[in-house]
């Protein structure tokens, strides 16, 4: 057993065994559900910071467009006030690949765990921690990994593909869950992605630089995000129909689970903004009602003296 294995793939092959044991009767599907929650909650904080990261990009944007038309083109000066800015917010646009490649092993890992579970069982032995052989139910397996219920709720087998090719036969179930799995990806991308204001396709943008225009590398990338957007779900639809069900039912309780959080903290976001518009409002109010106080108060003020000077007539010599 290699260290990537002993350090990580173990550890986590051992919580969703004991997950498994604890639940009566037994179902794999149910352990990696209640699994994948409390994966998806222990990163947690990593997400926070991730989409955190993410939202202030998105509010610095129109920062970057001005530091863009300010530099004229001189990518030196460009990047250098880009550097400051994002100092100056505290913003590092490569944080959230930092929390990305730390997300990176625990999925590999469970991968690699599900794997077991699935194709490997004579490698149950292997992976076991002694002292969680007192457990009956883990004795038991242990001792007859193929004893392992991967039966979802009693109807769906976890070890079987979407789509088999000897024969070829369809699971409905699998499939529809390969395809949740392709929605929820979706949706994932869509809460973070900025809303793209121009509605200019690649194409046009190529065209012009072709042309000798310059083109604008923040439109670009934004165009080639959203495309990507809509590639990468089709792309994993095909490969979750080609993998044991167990994964497909990993990743859309994943991504199910991830949409919650997302939008939790993206709902926070909109409601502090809406607060902050509040605030603004009534400072705008307050301006204006202590601009016509004094307004008032200078009205009153003048037809004071006007009337002092009027009771006040000079004498005739």
């Amino acid at each position: 057993m290699n260290i990537f294995d002993t350090v990580v793939v173990q550890p986590i092959f051992n919580v969703l065994l004991l997950i498994y044991s604890l639940i009566p009767g037994g179902d794999f599907g149910i352990a990696l559900i209640i699994f994948t929650v409390l994966v998806r909650l222990a990163m947690w904080p990593l997400v926070k910071k991730q989409l955190y990261q993410a939202k202030a990009m998105r509010k610095l944007q129109p920062e970057l467009v001005k530091i863009k038309q300010r530099t004229k083109g001189n990518r030196q000066a460009e990047s250098v006030q880009m550097m400051e800015l994002y100092k100056k917010h505290d913003v590092s646009p490569f944080r959230s690949i930092g929390i990305l490649f730390i997300q990176l092993p625990i999925f590999i890992a469970l991968y690699q765990v599900i794997q077991i579970f699935t194709l490997h069982r004579t490698e149950v032995v292997k992976y076991t921690y002694g002292f969680l052989t007192n457990i009956q139910a883990i004795k038991d397996l242990v001792a007859s990994p193929d004893h392992l219920n991967m039966m979802f709720f009693g109807l769906v087998d976890l070890t079987q593909k979407a789509i088999s090719h000897n024969p070829f036969t369809i699971n409905i179930t699998l499939f529809v869950l390969a395809i949740i799995a392709v929605i929820t990806q979706y949706i994932m991308s869509k809460q973070t992605m900025p809303k793209q204001d121009s509605e200019r396709r690649l194409r046009d943008i190529l065209k012009e630089a072709a042309d000798g225009k310059e083109a604008d590398q923040g439109e670009m990338n934004a165009i080639v995000m959203n495309k990507m957007m809509k590639f990468l779900p089709i792309m994993m639809f095909f490969v979750m129909i080609n993998l044991p069900g167990a994964l497909a039912l990993y990743y859309t309780i994943s991504n199910l689970v991830a949409v919650v959080q997302q939008n939790s903290i993206l709902k926070k976001d909109t409601e502090e903004m809406i607060e902050i518009a509040d605030e603004k409002a009534v400072k705008q109010i307050s301006k204006k009602a202590t601009a016509k106080a004094r307004v008032k108060q200078a009205k009153e003020a003048n037809i004071t003296r006007i009337v002092a000077k009027d009771n006040n007539p000079r004498k005739k010599v």
